[in-house]
């Protein structure tokens, strides 16, 4: 290792869901490299915006240079001026979360996530009829039996098998590489690296559907009409139902973009069902797999402090939650916002969708824009510009995420925090 390169052990990477806190940096003057125990994602994201360091820190108006503080008072005139302002994207840590909704509420926007598409999905079968889900630790633990439903979970959070599925060390199931497990979906050309022999069940997401309410259906021991299913689909659906029935702790795992279709909900709202059928004679848990850009920290900023999820409009007679009414992309199209505040600290991917309306973002320094905003804010990323908390996957543990490099770039909560100020005057 060159002199002038530090490692780091133990970091929390911020860039899905998982929060895998094992990963080890190389930092040098160049940026950051990880060097074990990443992925695709961490590789690119801590190379990309490690490199960002220090680097076009400088706010923009309409795209020329300015100060913080003449950013801020642009900004806050703005927003004041809106009537009806909007506050998406939402790529932010808990306390950029608990910042930006203060914001939100001072000025009674709607404030809606880049990802609420799909994670709505999930959030409608929670509110229409429950669900019995589970923890990363507990898959980790004791499962013996586990359904991955559609090509999505390995894609977007590609260490999952690796810390869940089949870990080095496994309390209570014994070799954690004996135990079944079965993945259900579009699965041509992704490559499956796992220590014994699993079993594939190739469909297409329009099929899911389909194969999901025949499977719960053999579940409860119900007759198939063979018209709905090829002879083959058949014999292997039932011998599916036949292994779940027997397992002695089961789950079925998914991710809701996956399920692009139509009241793709209802899909996930079967599978939910059927894990509550076989839960009436053995143990079986769901766990939908998400918190990539902090979805789960924004939206549980949101729910503990409002009871209610994203999706919602702040208003002097209070919070209004409505997903059909308040999606992002519908408010834009339908020219019922007219003015935007987008943030994505954890990806300079995720830009704003293209409008005329006045617009300010914050996003790290490398962001690339079809159309300048009106206000360009850069923010340093949370577990790498700057010290934050991000609720993982499951729910049930917030990760601290610790500052690597040293920066200049404020975080998102700094520059909202002095909008609701420069608001206030």
């Amino acid at each position: 290792m060159d002199q002038n390169t530090t490692s780091l052990s133990d970091v929390t990477c911020p860039f899905c869901g998982l929060a895998c806190d094992d990963l080890q940096l190389a930092k040098s003057q160049s940026g950051l490299a990880v060097t074990q125990n990443g992925c695709a994602i961490a590789s690119v994201e801590f190379r990309q915006l490690g490199a960002a360091n220090g680097l076009n820190a400088a706010p923009r108006l309409t795209g020329r240079p300015t100060t913080v503080d003449q950013a801020i008072a642009a900004a806050a005139q703005l927003l004041a001026n809106a009537k009806a302002p909007l506050i998406a994207g939402l790529g932010t840590d808990v306390a950029g979360a608990r910042a930006t909704l203060a914001l939100a509420d001072r000025i009674g926007a709607v404030v809606d996530h880049m990802n609420m598409p799909a994670k709505l999905r999930n959030i409608l079968t929670l509110q229409n009829s429950g669900w019995i889900t589970t923890t990363l630790a507990e898959i980790k633990n004791r499962a013996d039996f586990i359904l991955i439903v559609g090509s999505g979970v390995l894609k977007r959070f590609p260490r999952f098998l690796e810390r869940a599925v089949w870990p080095k060390n496994a309390m209570f199931v014994g070799d954690a590489a004996a135990r079944k497990v079965i993945f259900l979906g579009e699965l041509d050309g992704l490559v499956i690296d796992a220590p014994a022999a699993v079993t594939r069940l190739q469909c297409d997401h329009l099929s899911l559907p389909r194969i999901v309410a025949a499977l719960r259906a053999l579940v409860n021991r119900q007759q198939i009409d063979p018209i709905h299913l090829a002879p083959a689909d058949l014999q292997t659906l039932q011998r599916l139902a036949g292994e779940m029935r027997h397992a002695r702790y089961g789950v079925v795992v998914w991710a809701a973009p996956d399920f692009d279709f139509p009241h793709g909900e209802l899909a996930i709202q079967t599978l939910a069902e059927m894990i509550k059928d076989l839960n009436k004679t053995i143990r079986f848990a769901g766990f939908p797999l998400g918190g990539s850009d902090g979805d789960f920290s924004s939206n549980g900023v949101q729910t503990w402090q409002t009871g209610l999820p994203l999706r919602s409009r702040y208003g002097k007679s209070g919070l209004d939650y409505d997903p059909n009414r308040y999606g992002a992309s519908e408010l834009l199209a339908a020219k019922e916002v007219d003015a935007l505040l987008w943030i994505s600290s954890f990806s300079a991917g995720r830009t704003p969708p293209v409008d005329q309306i006045p617009s300010i973002v914050l996003g790290p320094p490398s962001m690339k824009f079809e159309r300048e905003p009106d206000v360009f804010f850069p923010v340093g990323t949370p577990g790498i510009h700057h010290d934050g908390h991000f609720i993982r996957a499951d729910k049930v543990v917030v990760m601290h995420l610790k500052k690597v490099v040293e920066s200049s770039l404020l975080s998102v909560a700094e520059i909202a925090n002095g909008l609701v100020q420069a608001l206030s005057r």
